[in-house]
């Protein structure tokens, strides 16, 4: 019964992260349509936006480019100090593509300012890439040894592969920080270099928190799925016992 309890409540939580993400991806779109109808005072595009807001800062050999992907694909490429923004914001002159432009160029002044998650992050990201397959991999090997062979191996098999597992969800906690460092630099550099006027902040504030919305809802499904293996590992532990 215990077991069945535990079970039910991380497909809750799994399901309430699923929520949330569905919900913070619709009010990132309807945020960013929205106030992609509103033009900003400064009449900057969101290329000129991020370019300002660098060289304020004194952050130089940054390249700013279209990205050839779609709606919302803009994003900051540290390994070609590249900012990709998308036609809807690279062209555009709305408070919307200002203040994704310069969530981006966020990311770029952490580069230049070696701000430590952000380096932590990137050092992380190509053992992301694999070490949760690889420890997927081993935790089913585990599961399968300990429901045929009965053997204890399988259980640490299934346990090493839950720690490289978790890598993943690791990445989404330190990936919190950093895109919420670049939000908040975005919004100070707006208002402070006039790119907007303070009563054009309220729809800035719209688009960017909806956003890291999603990166919060990214982080509690990783965060639940983690829980919900290692509950399964436990409760096969103890029917070992």
């Amino acid at each position: 019964m215990a077991d069945t309890s535990i079970s039910m409540l991380f497909y809750l939580g799994i399901f309430v992260a699923m929520i949330l993400a569905m919900w913070a991806q619709f009010r990132v779109k309807g945020n960013f349509q929205k106030y992609s109808r509103v033009r900003s005072s400064s009449g900057l595009t969101g290329a000129q936006a991020a370019a300002k807001m660098l060289r304020a800062q004194g952050v130089t050999n940054v390249s700013i480019e279209r990205s050839p992907g779609g709606e919302l694909s803009d994003h900051y490429d540290p390994r070609s100090n590249t900012i990709r923004l998308s036609a809807g914001v690279y062209d555009s002159t709305s408070v919307a593509a200002l203040g994704i432009a310069c969530h981006e160029a966020g990311h770029a002044m952490q580069k230049a300012r070696n701000y430590a998650p952000l380096v932590i992050r990137n050092a992380a990201v190509p053992a992301a890439a694999f070490l949760p397959n690889v420890g997927m991999v081993m935790m089913m090997i585990g599961f399968i040894m300990g429901a045929f062979v009965g053997t204890g191996i399988g259980w640490y098999l299934a346990i090493l592969g839950l720690g490289l597992f978790s890598f993943s969800a690791v990445l989404q906690v330190i990936n919190l920080p950093v895109e919420f460092d670049a939000t908040a630099r975005a919004k100070h550099a707006l208002v402070q270099t006039g790119m907007i006027r303070p009563d054009e902040k309220y729809a800035v504030d719209k688009v960017l928190n909806a956003a890291a919305l999603t990166y919060v809802a990214a982080t509690l499904g990783a965060i639940m799925t983690v829980l919900y293996y290692a509950s399964l590992l436990l409760g096969n532990r103890r029917h070992q016992d």
